[in-house]
C-alpha cells in the first residue's frame, strides 16, 4: 500500500473489466479512486440480458487464466475463491463441421495428441511439438510481454541486460517470421484439427493467416490454466470486482460520459464530463477504446507519436450476437461449441480483406445450462451465438442487413450443428449488431477486440498502458496492451494501475 502522503486521486474512465481491475488495484494500494461510467451498468461488455426466466451473458463467455483475476483480488488481501465459484470445463470446446464430423478440444495435451493421431497419422507428434513450442512462447511472454506496459518490441527489452545469448534465444522463440496458421499447418495435417486450433485467435478477433505466430502461446495458457465458468455467468466477475471496489472505498458513478481529458503543462489533470462538470485528479486511467481515447478525449493535445505507431493498424472484427431462449435444450452440445465454415480461408478473406460478412460463417455457441441450470427455465437453454463480422465499413446498414444475416446464421446451425428445429424452439430472442456494439461500448468502428492482431512483427502489440505523450494518463482494456479477452483485459487494468502507482510515488517526491 502506498504511503498516505503519496496517495493520489484517480479517475477511471469506464467500468469494463480493465477499468474495474485498475480501480480495485489502485484503491488497494491506498489511492482515492472514482470510476465514471457512461452507461447505467458496471462491467462494460460483461453485461447481461434477462427475459422470461432466461439469463444471458451479453459479452465475454469464456474465462481463462484465472490467476490474473486472483492477482487483482490479492492486492486487497482477498482470496478470489471466496468470492467466485469457478467450474473447470473439459472438453474446452466441441467442434461441428460441414460434413457432420465432430471433434472435442480436450484440456489434457497428451490425450488430445492421441485423438489427433487417430484422425491423421503423424498429427499426434505434431500436436506434442506444437504444445512444446506453445509452452516456450508462453514462458517467453511471461518474461518479456506480460505484467508491464508494452507498446512495441523495444518495450520488451532492458537494454542493460538484454544482449545475452539466453535472451536472444528467447526472442527467436517468438517466431516473428511466421504466422499462427502457418505454424499449426507445419505440424497438423488434418484440416479440421487445424481449423479447430486456428480459432484460438478468436480471443483477439483476428485472422490466423495474418496473426503472428507468437499468439500460439495461447494454446499452452488454455491447456495449462484451463477454461472456467463462474457460476452465475461471466457477469459474476464484474459484480465481484465492484463489491471489492466498494469495500476499498471506490466511488462508482454511472450515467457520466467523459467528453475530454484535461491537461495542465502537458500532464493529465482531470476530466470534463458531458454534463459540463470539471473533475480534477492526479491520475487518469482510460478504459475507453485506446484509439478513441487518444483521438477524441485528447483532440486538443498533440499525440503525433501515437498516431505514427497506430494509424495504419485496422480495427479487429466486430460481430453479430444472437441471444436465443429455447424451450428445450440440445443435449449434444457442450458448454462451448464451434460450428465451422466449410472453407476457413474464404471466410477469413471475406471478413478481414473484403470487409463483408462471410456467406458461410463460423458460429460460436455458448450453452451454459450444461454447467449452470439457473440460466433457463427447467429443460430449456439460454443459447448465446456469436458470428464474427467485419468492423463497420462505409455503406453498410446493419438495420437492413441483420434480418437476412440472422437467417444465414440460423440455417448454418440447423444444417451443421444438429439443430434442424431450432426456430421452433425459440421462445425469447435478442441480438446485437456491429452498430449496437459501437453504440453500447464506444468501440472503434464496432470492433469487439480493439486493433487487429495482424502482422508478423508488430501484430502482437497493442497501445502501451502508460502514455508516453501525456504523463498521468494510463490505458486499460482490451484495446490496450496486452489485448483482448477476459484475462488480458484484467491484466491491462492491473498494469495500468501498477504503472500509475509507481509513477505517482515518483511524481509526489519529485
Amino acid at each position: 500500500m502506498s504511503d498516505p502522503e503519496q496517495q493520489s486521486s484517480v479517475i477511471v474512465i469506464g467500468a469494463g473489466l480493465g477499468g474495474l481491475a485498475a480501480a480495485c488495484t489502485m484503491a488497494a494500494r491506498g489511492h482515492k479512486v472514482t470510476v465514471l461510467e457512461a452507461n447505467d451498468w458496471l462491467g462494460g461488455k460483461a453485461a447481461e440480458w434477462r427475459e422470461g426466466g432466461y439469463r444471458f451473458d451479453m459479452g465475454p463467455t469464456i474465462l481463462t487464466v484465472p490467476r490474473v483475476l486472483e492477482r487483482v483480488f490479492s492486492e486487497a488481501g482477498v482470496d478470489m475463491h471466496e468470492r467466485l465459484d469457478l467450474r473447470r470445463l473439459d472438453p474446452q470446446w466441441r467442434c461441428f463441421f460441414e460434413d457432420g464430423q465432430t471433434l472435442d478440444l480436450e484440456e489434457n495435451a497428451e490425450r488430445m495428441a492421441q485423438v489427433l493421431e487417430s484422425l491423421c497419422s503423424g498429427d499426434g507428434d505434431g500436436y506434442r511439438d506444437l504444445m512444446e513450442a506453445s509452452q516456450k512462447l508462453h514462458e517467453t511472454s511471461e518474461r518479456f510481454f506480460f505484467w508491464k506496459s508494452v507498446g512495441g518490441i523495444s518495450d520488451t527489452m532492458d537494454l542493460r541486460t538484454s544482449f545475452t545469448f539466453a535472451t536472444l534465444r528467447d526472442v527467436l522463440r517468438l517466431r516473428m517470421d511466421s504466422t499462427f496458421a502457418r505454424e499449426i499447418r507445419k505440424r497438423i495435417h488434418n484440416p479440421q484439427a487445424a481449423q479447430m486450433l486456428d480459432h484460438l485467435t478468436q480471443y483477439v478477433g483476428s485472422d490466423p493467416f495474418q496473426a503472428p505466430a507468437v499468439l500460439l502461446g495461447i494454446a499452452d495458457m488454455q491447456s495449462h490454466d484451463g477454461v472456467w465458468y463462474p457460476m452465475g455467468g461471466t457477469r459474476a466477475v464484474p459484480e465481484a470486482l465492484v463489491r471489492l471496489g466498494e469495500e476499498l472505498g471506490v466511488e462508482f458513478r454511472t450515467g457520466i460520459r467523459v467528453q475530454r481529458i484535461l491537461t495542465r503543462a502537458g500532464r493529465a489533470c482531470g476530466v470534463l464530463t458531458a454534463q459540463g462538470d470539471v473533475l480534477e485528479a492526479d491520475v487518469i486511467v482510460s478504459n475507453m477504446d485506446s484509439v478513441r481515447t487518444m483521438r477524441e478525449l485528447l483532440a486538443h493535445v498533440p499525440t503525433a507519436r501515437f498516431e505514427r505507431q497506430w494509424k495504419r493498424r485496422k480495427p479487429a472484427c466486430s460481430g453479430v450476437v444472437l441471444y436465443l431462449g429455447l424451450d428445450r435444450a440440445y443435449d449434444h452440445l457442450a458448454h462451448h461449441d464451434f460450428v465451422f465454415s466449410a472453407d476457413p480461408e474464404e471466410e477469413f478473406d471475406a471478413i478481414y480483406r473484403r470487409g463483408v460478412p462471410a456467406p458461410d460463417p463460423t458460429c460460436y455457441l455458448a450453452a451454459p445450462s450444461r454447467t449452470d441450470p439457473d440460466v433457463a427455465p427447467e429443460g430449456g437453454e439460454a443459447l448465446y451465438v456469436l458470428v464474427h463480422t467485419p468492423y463497420i465499413h462505409r455503406g453498410q446498414d446493419w438495420q437492413e442487413m441483420f434480418p437476412g444475416y440472422r437467417q444465414v446464421i440460423l440455417d448454418k446451425l440447423k444444417r451443421c450443428a444438429g439443430m434442424p428445429d431450432l426456430e421452433e424452439r425459440i421462445r425469447v430472442e435478442h441480438h446485437l449488431t456491429p452498430l449496437d456494439i459501437q453504440e453500447r461500448y464506444s468501440t472503434l468502428r464496432g470492433a469487439i477486440y480493439g486493433l487487429a492482431s495482424h502482422g508478423r512483427l508488430n501484430g502482437a502489440f497493442k497501445p502501451a498502458n502508460r502514455s508516453s505523450e501525456v504523463p498521468g494518463l494510463y490505458l486499460a482494456g482490451g484495446a490496450a496492451h496486452p489485448g483482448a479477452g477476459m484475462p488480458m483485459a484484467l491484466m491491462s487494468g492491473w498494469i495500468a494501475a501498477d504503472c500509475a502507482d509507481q509513477d505517482s510515488a515518483k511524481f509526489k517526491t519529485s
